[in-house]
């Protein structure tokens, strides 16, 4: 693949990455998958670390209808109503936070 193919590819996805933390519930996985379904954003990758529950998900935002800021502050609400904190960064944010 030519560089100016990859890149197109590249800027196809709009990636974002979605961390949630917290008290263990039942129900935190379905209702933030259930949001980011009914607003067209797909789970790329998903890692779960159960003691103390931890989710950091990979997701194209490529097909999202309404304004990103919009979705961190939904994601947020629904984590204050079920107990833990829900972030949302665009991917390169999150890179260059993480970086050494």
């Amino acid at each position: 693949m030519g560089h100016k193919q990859q890149f197109i590819l590249e800027t196809m996805v709009n990636k974002a990455i979605i961390t949630v933390v917290g008290k263990d519930t039942v129900g935190i996985i379905a209702q933030v998958r259930t949001y980011l379904a009914e607003n067209k954003v797909n789970i790329l990758d998903i890692s779960i670390v159960q003691e103390y529950f931890t989710m950091m998900m990979i997701v194209d935002m490529t097909k999202l209808e309404k304004p990103f800021e919009q979705v961190v502050s939904e994601l947020t609400n629904i984590g204050s109503g079920i107990g833990v904190q829900i972030k949302c960064q665009r991917e390169e944010i999150f890179d260059k936070m993480h970086r050494i």
